[in-house]
């Protein structure tokens, strides 16, 4: 993906360089992208806490699911942040930049399944059907997704973990995302054990 502004294309221009580098032999993950990458994905828009972008990264890596950033990021993506977010799964990870979602929209061609996950949903995520190659949007970790986004997606593509204890904000960006990620690879594959 090219990104013409300045900032933008340095940002994209090291990720691509740190996917293309030789695996470091102390790691424990070797060879690539995983190649069942693409059953789901997820979309994290705009996320600011690289712990959070690299555990999620990892659960991608894990289950074979592709995951998208949509930039501006809260943190540059180098080799030390990656180290520090818990990244040593990032070569193994298939992951893809966008400069802002219009460019997600375009580079994706329009999903037409795009389940937002957020505090402001009715249904609870166990209730949604998903499908093989959904996608899972994430806003960030201060302020969510913005009200046009939740406009254009539509109250019947959103879903909730439901909240058991009132007065706490809410679950943590990465955990959130483990527990859909799950969820749907428990009903389209069906996951027993």
């Amino acid at each position: 993906m090219m990104i013409e502004n300045g900032m933008g294309k340095i940002v994209v221009d090291a990720c691509n360089e740190l996917l293309r580098q030789e695996p470091d032999p102390d790691d424990t993950v070797r060879g690539g992208a995983n190649p069942a990458s693409g059953r789901f994905n997820v979309v994290l828009f705009r996320p600011e806490i690289p712990q959070n972008t690299g555990n999620i990264g990892r659960l991608c890596a894990y289950t074979g699911c592709r995951l998208h950033l949509i930039h501006p990021l809260g943190f540059t993506i180098t080799d030390r942040h990656l180290k520090r977010s818990g990244m040593d799964y990032w070569k193994a990870l298939d992951v893809r930049h966008h400069e802002n979602w219009e460019a997600f929209m375009e580079a994706e061609g329009s999903p037409q399944r795009i389940w937002m996950c957020s505090t402001r949903a009715h249904s609870p995520y166990w209730s949604a059907q998903y499908a093989e190659s959904d996608y899972f949007l994430f806003g960030n970790e201060g302020s969510g997704c913005p009200e046009w986004l939740h406009e254009k997606i539509g109250e019947s593509r959103k879903v909730k973990i439901p909240q058991f204890t009132p007065g706490l904000r809410s679950l943590n960006l990465s955990t959130s995302a483990g527990i859909v990620v799950y969820e749907a690879m428990r009903q389209v594959f069906g996951l027993s054990g």
